[in-house]
């Protein structure tokens, strides 16, 4: 994974309505690049609900926000617009960016091993190095983790 100090990747991948999303085109700004494993799921939805609701908190504080999953354009596209999230969804359907950053890992549920998606958020400062990194997101109060510790 991915460490506080260590450059991000500038390319982060397609969004949901297939543009190019870099780094570079946040320049002067954090970036919260947060990765979930499944649009439409409570969690993820709990998640991105939260993040959008504080869309103007993030702005005054100069935060740009970026999801990240494996679903595909479409499926974030939906997503998106079901719960209008007011921020871009990488669809990264072959793991590239979920694995630069270290977070597709073995899980375990049920009794039941697989590999997935380890819900993580990453704030970029904005020379593109990783200020902070959130391994226990707290789904309904993500925005707040965020924020409260800056």
């Amino acid at each position: 994974m991915l460490n506080i100090g260590d450059k991000a990747p500038d390319f982060l991948g397609v969004d949901e309505e297939g543009r190019e999303q870099r780094l570079g085109d946040y320049a002067g700004k954090r970036v919260v690049i947060y990765f979930y494993p499944k649009d439409s799921t409570p969690g993820c939805t709990a998640e991105a609900c939260s993040l959008r609701d504080a869309r103007d908190e993030f702005s005054s504080a100069e935060y740009a926000i970026i999801g990240v999953s494996a679903d595909g354009e479409a499926s974030h596209k939906r997503f998106k617009n079901k719960h209008s999230l007011n921020f871009p969804l990488i669809a990264d359907t072959d793991k590239k960016l979920i694995e630069a950053f270290g977070v597709w890992s073995e899980k375990k549920m049920a009794g039941r091993t697989y590999m997935g998606i380890l819900r993580t958020t990453f704030i970029i400062a904005p020379d593109g190095t990783i200020e902070r990194v959130i391994k226990k997101v707290d789904t309904k109060n993500a925005a707040r983790q965020i924020l409260d510790n800056k």
